[in-house]
């Protein structure tokens, strides 16, 4: 009898000893396997980081070569095609006025004749809008410069060789909403027919002519540069970016003469199809 309690005994520690081992068999392999994930994550995380530091360094090195005008196709830009340009600046970043003027000094060095300063908040408007006045007065030769004008919130200023547009959401949702209102008070002065007058219908050239009757028209940009952590045009009047090239430029105190050579010179080797 206690040999037989004995043998049970036995059986029963053995089968719990073999159970045991199998779930420490387990547990080692799936933590070989966790490990292994771990480690091929960080793998690759690492290579990854390592190309985008790669890239970024080339970018640099790239930008002070064009800034410092060792490549010949640099240093006469074909601005044929470059009209307009737009700046669009995260209102946070546009705070730092002096950083915005030097990106308009390279911009007019460059040679852009029309530029448009944009800023979600009015940051740029009531920090440059009195100093880009009073420039364009001093270059008028102490004479009344007929080239500023201020037409409802949109600033234009025109200085010897370069007109500057400020911009800001003032000009959007308001703007639009003018221009609506317009239209709609045309479509009811025409109203003879009563009930029975048909249905509006308003194209792009009405919105247009609208856009310019209530002082909110203006040219779109043919390349739109954006300054800010946020890849998107951070609200710039989308009727005026109809066919307009956006390229991201990363944050404004990271701004590059030679980067914006190379957008510029990018965008004139570009050919776009309108359709039809």
């Amino acid at each position: 009898m206690d040999a037989l309690l004995l043998r049970s005994i036995y059986m029963i520690f053995n089968k719990e000893m073999e159970i045991m081992m199998t779930h420490l068999r387990r547990l080692h392999i799936s933590g070989i396997f966790i490990f292994i994930l771990g480690l091929s994550w960080y793998l690759l995380h690492l290579l990854v980081s390592i190309m985008h530091t790669g890239s970024h360094l080339i970018q640099v090195m790239k930008c002070y070569i064009i800034s410092s005008e060792f490549l010949q196709k640099y240093r006469m830009l074909p601005l044929h095609k470059l009209q307009y340009l737009a700046v669009v600046i995260d209102s946070a970043e546009a705070k730092n006025a002096t950083q915005v003027k030097q990106l308009l000094h390279w911009l007019s060095d460059i040679g852009v004749k029309y530029i448009m300063l944009y800023d979600m908040e009015g940051v740029l408007k009531q920090s440059l809008e009195t100093y880009l006045i009073s420039l364009a007065n001093s270059s008028c030769n102490a004479k009344p410069c007929t080239d500023t004008s201020l037409k409802n919130v949109i600033t234009r200023v025109r200085l010897e060789k370069t007109t500057i547009e400020l911009l800001s959401s003032s000009d959007c949702k308001p703007g639009a909403a003018k221009a609506a209102n317009f239209l709609l008070s045309n479509y009811l002065k025409g109203d003879t027919e009563g009930c029975n007058k048909a249905e509006p219908t308003f194209t792009e050239a009405d919105m247009s002519a609208a856009l310019k009757s209530v002082g909110f028209d203006g040219p779109d940009p043919d390349l739109l540069l954006v300054y800010g952590p946020a890849r998107c045009h951070l609200g710039f009047p989308a009727w005026r970016m109809r066919y307009t090239e956006i390229v991201h430029m990363g944050h404004l105190k990271s701004m590059k003469r030679g980067a914006i050579i190379k957008a510029i010179y990018d965008f004139s080797n570009k050919h776009q199809n309108y359709g039809t």
